[in-house]
């Protein structure tokens, strides 16, 4: 083709890809919605401005705030709430989205609850005259960490019920931002849906600014939470080097629906702004909140990769509470578990009906872990004590190895495996034998670790890092081959995935107790299912199948101790060896 030619072909495209962006441009322009106009005889809701000068979440930083009260509102019946990020865009009646007036008119109507508006502008660190402040607002709205949510909940809303009574209940939690705006309301109400349950977004930063890009992993892989979503955004969204707008509004999207979410949206062929959100905000949060009286419910009965794992409306139900720190749960051959209070130095065993415990042993200070062999016999990693003991049906301790740590352990026929966090190793103690060897090394933190099913290979925990590595187990204990095989997912803020203890399901899937929540592994190391943490405070320590059928699982949670039926079946290592089916790779 001729130079002059291609040239002139490059300049018409590039003229009528601008031409046709500036139309675009110029033709997206929207009616005001009738219930974003004042109506005569509609109560009139009053908007305060405040400033917040003081955060522990965000030291040194200063903004703005407002506070919309309904007129119908009463201290006497606690008010519905919704929180906007981006405070000041949002409150103007003669703006862009004039929330007062489209929530005067909702409210009259009764499509939305009595609700109070909160609108957070979001903070900045003043520099003084002679230098730029430093602006917060991509490091609170874009990041997937859960900070913006302690600053929503633990600073903003208590300040807010000093003077208003706002329902405890999280069904009449709304949120709702637009931009960065948008990802940080739905990363609330992500992180807390025990407070915010209701979200509105419009051209939401769904990007890699931060690792906002992560949410959609996140939503398929994670068990539902009971969140209703909204999202707007257009076809001229923002495509920069973060990643595309556009592309990601539909993946979030996507990813919502594929994972059973009550989710609505709508697409226009808008750019980066909030016309098109505000022309629709009024009908959207008719949606929002319709039948706002009832509770928003998760489902899990059609989800696709939760179904055939875990038994549907039967949540995680508690066991034991009221010890120090519960961990090193262990199922015996007869069925029973035991768990361990390692600071009280104390065993517990489970109760026969499953809700309750016994103390078992109050006199071993620091013990960690539990696995019992194939003959009954219980073996404790004591890790302050530095020793492995086994402890026979009729009560007789013995010491089988001591001056080395020992976090965790696991017990095949031919000798015992334990993780020595100090030594970063994996330790192998021959049957019979009192002089471990180390036979493996890799992990920056050794911690859980398992066998699995055709005890071949050993899953060993990295504490510290973003993998499970995997041994193959050879003839006389030795490991070999190893590899950082299993990927874990981590906080965003962490700089570890919190991942702890772990077990196996005789399908060969691994399950392994980590900050998110409980992990598992297909054979090939990727995870498929998060589920839902017990409760949110107190470290997920380990998880272990029970039960006659081997298919409940019991996790240790900080002081206390829950299990939850599923349809995955267990496998203890002291049961008959089973060769897993070859995976889908």
């Amino acid at each position: 083709m001729p130079i002059y030619l291609a040239k002139t072909i490059s300049m018409v495209a590039c003229f009528l890809f601008l031409t046709s962006s500036a139309i675009v441009n110029a033709e997206e322009t929207y009616p005001v919605h009738r219930d974003a106009k004042r109506t005569e005889g509609v109560p009139k809701g009053v908007v305060s401005k405040h400033r917040l000068t003081q955060s522990k979440v965000y030291p040194g930083t200063e903004r703005d705030y407002y506070v919309y009260v309904p007129a119908q509102y009463s201290p006497d019946e606690p008010a519905a709430l919704m929180v906007f990020q981006d405070g000041k865009n949002y409150v103007g009646e003669k703006g862009q989205w004039r929330v007062p007036v489209v929530f005067d008119n909702l409210i009259h109507q009764k499509k939305i609850p009595v609700t109070i508006g909160l609108f957070i502008d979001p903070g900045v660190v003043s520099a003084g005259d002679k230098a730029q402040d430093r602006f917060n607002r991509s490091f609170e709205y874009d990041t997937l960490s859960d900070r913006y949510s302690q600053f929503i909940v633990s600073e903003m809303l208590p300040m807010l019920r000093e003077n208003y009574s706002i329902t405890d209940d999280p069904n009449l939690h709304g949120i709702a931002g637009s931009s960065s705006g948008a990802i940080a309301a739905f990363g609330v109400a992500w992180h807390r849906p025990d407070q915010f349950r209701r979200v509105f977004s419009t051209v939401g930063t769904y990007v890699g600014l931060r690792g906002g890009n992560e949410y959609p992993t996140l939503i398929r892989k994670t068990e539902p939470k009971p969140l209703r979503v909204f999202l707007q955004d257009g076809r001229n969204d923002l495509d920069i080097y973060a990643g595309s707008w556009w592309n990601a509004n539909n993946t979030m999207l996507s990813a919502l629906q594929w994972a059973g979410y009550q989710v609505n949206n709508e697409w226009g062929d808008g750019g980066h702004n909030g016309k098109h959100g505000a022309a629709i905000f009024p009908d959207a949060m008719r949606w929002l909140w319709n039948d706002f009286e009832k509770p928003i419910v998760a489902d899990t009965s059609q989800h696709p990769e939760l179904k055939d794992r875990i038994v549907a409306e039967e949540p995680w139900e508690l066991v034991s509470e009221g010890h120090k720190y519960t961990e090193g749960p262990a199922v015996s051959p007869d069925g029973s578990v035991y768990f361990v209070d390692g600071p009280r130095g104390e065993i517990w065993k489970v109760n026969e009906e499953g809700v309750g415990a016994t103390k078992f042993i109050d006199d071993m200070p620091g013990v960690s872990a539990l696995m019992f062999d194939g003959k009954g016999r219980l073996v404790c990693a004591r890790n302050t004590a530095k020793t492995i003991t086994r402890i026979t049906p009729d009560g007789t301790r013995t010491d089988l190895a001591s001056g080395m740590s020992c976090n965790d352990l696991v017990v095949l026929d031919h000798g015992i495996y334990f993780t020595g966090p100090e030594e970063k190793c994996i330790w192998y103690l021959a049957e019979g034998q009192s002089e471990p060897k180390k036979v493996g090394s890799g992990p920056e933190k050794p911690n859980g670790l398992i066998v699995s099913p055709d005890r071949r290979f050993l899953q060993v925990v990295d504490a510290m890092g973003r993998y499970v590595w995997s041994y193959q187990i050879l003839d006389g204990g030795n490991l070999d081959h190893e590899q950082p095989y299993f990927y874990v997912h981590s906080p965003q803020d962490e700089m570890n995935t919190g991942a702890d203890g772990c077990t196996m399901t005789e399908s060969g899937e691994l399950v392994v107790a980590t900050k998110l929540g409980v992990q598992i592994f297909d054979q090939p190391g990727r995870a498929h299912v998060i589920l839902s943490r017990p409760k949110r405070d107190g470290r997920l320590s380990n998880v272990v199948f029970a039960g006659p059928d081997m298919k409940t699982i019991y996790a240790t949670s900080g002081t206390s101790v829950y299990r939850r039926k599923t349809n995955m079946k267990g496998i203890a290592p002291w049961q008959d060896a089973v060769k897993p089916e070859k995976p889908r790779l």
